[in-house]
């Protein structure tokens, strides 16, 4: 039977989706797979070029991938690295049988075409699930086959983790349309039998769709956009924005990270919601180990493992 909505007398102060101890529950049950299973998953991740915020990722990936009992590859390439030298080095992780995963780092080079690299990559080894193979599985609603993307895999983790309730029947709105976030977020809650909605820039009279859903993610980079009185009393608020924005009470050039969601205004109505940061960011690591984890399975003819 569908779930009721949920209910709008919920407390006035919202509890907080720590990601951050979720992310950690996911990594510990990956580690104690990894040594349950006897396989080990191989992650490859490749950087382009000197980008500081990119290394900064690229490294904590690696460091989370050999923390877990992984076979981590890191290939630094400079800037003017060419199209063709980088698309024949993912050509030789997709012929690696040690290697389960591949991600490209993102932004590439201008005079890289980053959908060309994106498809050269085995589907199966997509760890980041841009492949249009594997978006294309999450949409006709064969997530088993699918390797997911990272983000909003992490997101229906939190949003679950916060409900004690099945999913099916209620209201969410994904306020955001990217390939990367918006769209796939979509088809996750869809394949969990709640009625989508997808609005973005154009959307006519959005606070009004936002006050109906049950379930809010906002996507869309515009920073502290939602504000509190488009929350519905009650709902549950994700926001995977994260945008450096000026913090003059800081002092001179100093900045600060916020959402998408006006934080402390939401958490006066929402029932739970994320902060910024400690919410979305973490799991989306977790989950890139775990879809890397996913992909050495299958290889092994082992199940999927669940999170």
């Amino acid at each position: 039977m569908n779930a009721e909505p949920l209910n709008a007398s919920a407390p006035a102060t919202a509890r907080i989706i720590d990601g951050k101890a979720v992310a950690a529950e996911v990594t510990d049950s990956i580690a104690a797979m990894v040594a349950a299973r006897g396989v080990k998953p191989g992650l490859a991740v490749v950087l382009v070029g000197d980008d500081a915020a990119s290394q900064v990722y690229v490294g904590a990936k690696g460091r989370k991938a050999a923390e877990l009992g992984f076979h981590s590859v890191q290939h630094t390439l400079p800037a003017e690295t060419s199209e063709r030298d980088l698309l024949a080095l993912v050509a030789a992780l997709n012929a690696d049988p040690a290697i389960h995963g591949i991600l490209v780092q993102l932004p590439l080079p201008a005079h890289i075409d980053t959908t060309k690299v994106l498809e050269t990559i085995d589907p199966a080894k997509d760890v980041d699930g841009f492949h249009p193979i594997n978006v294309g599985r999450l949409a006709i609603g064969e997530r088993e086959r699918a390797l997911v993307s990272c983000t909003p895999a992490g997101s229906l983790l939190l949003i679950k983790r916060a409900l004690d309730r099945p999913l099916a029947g209620l209201d969410a709105l994904v306020i955001g349309r990217s390939n990367i976030v918006g769209k796939p977020m979509a088809q996750l809650l869809l394949q969990e039998s709640c009625t989508v909605t997808i609005a973005h820039s154009r959307s006519r009279d959005l606070p009004a769709i936002a006050r109906r859903a049950d379930i809010l993610v906002a996507a869309v980079g515009r920073p502290e956009m939602v504000r509190g009185d488009w929350v519905k009393e009650g709902a549950i608020v994700i926001d995977v924005g994260m945008n450096r924005i000026a913090a003059p009470e800081r002092g001179e050039g100093k900045t600060r990270l916020v959402g998408d969601v006006a934080y402390g205004e939401a958490a006066a109505r929402a029932g739970a919601i994320t902060p910024v940061p400690g919410g979305v960011g973490p799991m989306t690591i977790a989950m890139l180990m775990a879809n890397t984890l996913t992909a050495a399975c299958r290889v092994a003819g082992l199940p999927d493992p669940q999170f």
